[in-house]
């Protein structure tokens, strides 16, 4: 009965490393620099937003001098 302990604990074992190599490539894959970050936010920005009909949120104009 103990091969089997030894045998669920390797199984254990076997699944946390698939998931750490997952997160590994993960975080590999998503590794943007800070110009490519600036970019996709400023398009992200300037895409037109669904909720208003020309594009503009609600709390883009909220300083008022």
């Amino acid at each position: 009965m103990r091969w089997w302990k030894i045998l669920g604990l390797a199984g254990m074992a076997g699944v946390a490393a698939t998931g750490v190599a997952i997160a590994r490539a993960e975080r590999r894959r998503r590794a943007y620099t800070p110009e490519e970050i600036r970019q996709r936010l400023r398009s992200r920005v300037e895409q037109p937003q669904p909720d208003q009909p020309d594009g503009r949120r609600p709390w883009t104009n909220t300083t008022s001098g």
